[in-house]
């Protein structure tokens, strides 16, 4: 008799999903893998803590996003963080409204609505919901609070883009790029969701990439390591815009132009646009960096 596999429906192995590769199978009597299962429990005790720093952006200290409360209350044009109020609002929510499928499904007394409370509640059952049908909803809606609340407390962080596994040994993190469109100043990142010492700034990707290839998956930014050069075999050439070039290593347009006249990197045209050859690039820009 043949035994049937459940694949991993957790927000970790979406991920996975999304960047080329195959999810893990969950486990036993399960709908989560272990690793999407810790990323959960991650998450879950994030929230009291996001919850309150939420609570300290209501009075339109967040930044950006702050609206004006102009009625409804004593202080008429006080600034009031709608954003932040609506994610403490999803919080208590969704947290509340999970807890109440535990309690209606097997008959147990809830905790009082605080989210410190629930999260704790959740959490001692968070075995019976990795094994429930919907786990995997459950999975995305807990990153999704994760979400909205750094949203909230660092607008700039606006765009992610799913990466990967975390290429650090023993570390079982997913690594997201996160890019700041509106803040072109900033140089982007790869992060790891599991440990903060795992990243890498916009010039480290194409290192970054060359392990990831080991894995299926690349770096935001940088073209994907071929078979043939994982295989040891002649690389296929990868090419790279002016503005990729500027985003990556955080320097103007106008210096990649000159670095690229001075150090003759080799460049080639297509639909009107230059792209020069990431080897050239990375070869004067990582000499660049390793003596600063």
């Amino acid at each position: 008799m043949s035994v049937v596999t459940t694949v991993c429906g957790g927000t970790g192995c979406v991920r996975r999903e999304a960047a080329g590769r195959a999810r893990r199978p969950a486990a036993p009597a399960g709908r989560l893998c272990l690793d999407c299962h810790e990323r959960l429990l991650r998450d879950l005790n994030r929230l009291p803590e996001l919850y309150e720093e939420c609570a300290r952006h209501l009075d339109g200290s967040g930044g950006e996003r702050a609206v004006e409360k102009t009625s409804g209350g004593p202080l008429p044009g006080m600034p009031f963080n709608l954003r932040a109020a609506e994610a403490r609002t999803s919080i208590l929510a969704v947290l509340s409204a999970w807890a109440g499928l535990v309690l209606e499904e097997r008959g147990l007394a809830g905790p009082r609505r605080s989210v410190g409370l629930l999260v704790q509640f959740l959490t001692r059952h968070s075995g019976w919901l990795a094994a429930h049908d919907a786990a995997g909803e459950f999975c995305a809606e807990i990153s999704q609070l994760v979400r909205g609340a750094h949203d909230v407390i660092d607008p700039m962080t606006t765009h992610r883009i799913a990466v990967g596994d975390c290429v650090e040994p023993g570390c079982s993190g997913a690594l997201t790029a996160l890019v700041r469109p509106r803040h072109p100043q900033l140089p982007a990142t790869i992060a790891c969701d599991a440990d903060a010492a795992h990243h890498w700034v916009g010039h480290e990707w194409l290192q970054l990439s060359r392990r990831l290839a080991a894995t299926g998956a690349t770096a935001a930014g940088a073209a994907p390591v071929p078979a043939d050069e994982a295989a040891g075999r002649e690389p296929e050439v990868r090419w790279m815009t002016a503005a990729d070039i500027s985003r990556l290593w955080d320097m103007p347009p106008g210096s990649v132009y000159r670095r690229a006249s001075t150090q003759k990197w080799r460049r080639r045209s297509r639909s009107g646009r230059t792209y020069y050859h990431a080897g050239d690039v990375y070869e004067t820009l990582h000499g660049r960096d390793a003596a600063a």
